[in-house]
């Protein structure tokens, strides 16, 4: 037997293990979980709506307008493109990059607002009956009034 065996090492738990483990598996910890690993995926497809279908739409309406390629040289060549003013070290103002980013979170938010609006609609839980209003202090003695018309004989 070595010397190692003999004194076994015993590591004691932290107190903050058993919190922490009912933080991570309380609901809502696990549904942003969730939701952001979706929300990833669904970036890629938003992504794809916009450079592939949105963008040239509005390139059309727009007559070719490319706004990725619009940019300011604050130092260095004037030169055509964006690639080829940072290839040449440039510093550049790339508003053009920024206006797209802009469009394509514009973008990201209608469709995210449209798709919750038809989960919302979807899962829209139906609404209870109204319950029957309650009598008027009139009605209650006028029902009181032929309750005792009904009992006395005739």
């Amino acid at each position: 037997m070595s010397d190692s065996s003999k004194f076994p090492v015993h590591l004691a738990k932290p107190s903050w293990m058993d919190d922490f483990k009912a933080f991570i598996m309380r609901g809502n910890v696990v549904d942003l979980a969730v939701g952001v690993v979706i929300g990833a995926a669904f970036t890629g497809i938003v992504k794809s709506l916009v450079s592939d279908i949105i963008n040239p739409i509005i390139g059309l309406i727009t007559g070719g307008v490319n706004f990725s390629n619009h940019f300011l040289v604050l130092k260095g060549t004037h030169v055509a493109t964006l690639a080829e003013a940072q290839k040449a070290g440039d510093v550049t103002l790339n508003y053009g990059v920024f206006i797209n980013t802009v469009i394509n979170f514009l973008i990201v938010a209608a469709v995210i607002f449209w798709v919750v609006r038809l989960i919302q609609r979807v899962y829209k839980t139906p609404t209870p009956p109204a319950a029957a209003p309650a009598p008027t202090p009139t009605e209650t003695l006028l029902t009181e009034i032929r309750d005792l018309l009904k009992d006395k004989p005739a």
